[in-house]
């Protein structure tokens, strides 16, 4: 299994703060792992594929071509701002 966890402004959007899916095929990027999610939740496409969402596997940074593999945690979450 892998726990997806939405964070910041993602979270009010999709409408939840986790999901967990089955592990993906190995080798799978974090891409196709969106992909899933999307899958999942239909509704939360426009929000996900906004193209400036960020993630996280196991709280580091991650581009969306890295590879996740069953037991990880991978968060997504809006660019950070501040001033």
């Amino acid at each position: 299994m892998i726990k997806v966890l939405f964070f910041a402004k993602l979270r009010e959007q999709v409408g939840r703060s986790e999901m967990q899916l089955p592990a993906l095929d190995s080798g799978s990027s974090v891409a196709s792992l969106l992909d899933a999610v999307i899958a999942e939740l239909p509704e939360a496409e426009a929000v996900l594929r906004q193209g400036n969402v960020l993630a996280a596997i196991n709280q580091e940074m991650a581009p969306l071509s890295a590879t996740v593999a069953d037991g990880d945690e991978v968060a997504f979450f809006p660019p950070v701002t501040g001033g």
